[in-house]
């Protein structure tokens, strides 16, 4: 029998729609407010879905506290209250706008390498307000 479990952690960081190579007013014209220096702030939610087989010993798919322990050291380590664009490589770098979907993309990989062996990192969902939120689901 296949079950998937769902972890979800709470960050506030803060990131800038913008992109290097276009002007103040060009970024404006394109992402409006959230293109405005400083950026602004979230209270960012990581939801983390891991399935597999549960240990028939325990029933329990994975040791909570190491799921734990990946979320804290790979998410909220990293990014709580931080600025986003400076700190996640592809928005330094220019290479990806600092926006949920691509965030979601960054953290997959960086947390499917920590996931126990049987088991499968399904989706890294992020989500800035219970409005908006972004899934990877691979890759």
């Amino acid at each position: 029998m296949a079950l998937s479990l769902t972890r979800a952690v709470v960050f506030r960081a803060t990131h800038r729609l913008m992109q290097p190579d276009l002007s103040e007013a060009e970024n404006r014209a394109r992402y409006g407010w959230t293109a405005e220096a400083p950026g602004h702030e979230h209270d960012y939610t990581c939801a983390v879905t891991v399935s597999g087989a549960p240990d028939p010993a325990t029933g329990a798919l994975l040791d909570l506290a190491l799921l734990d322990r990946v979320l804290a050291q790979e998410v909220i380590g990293p990014l709580d209250g931080q600025y986003l664009n400076d700190v996640v490589p592809p928005f330094a770098e220019g290479h990806a706008l600092a926006t949920c979907e691509a965030l979601a993309q960054w953290l997959y990989p960086r947390i499917a390498a920590r996931i126990p062996e049987g088991l499968r990192l399904e989706r890294v969902r992020i989500a800035e307000d219970p409005t908006l939120h972004a899934d990877c689901t691979g890759p």
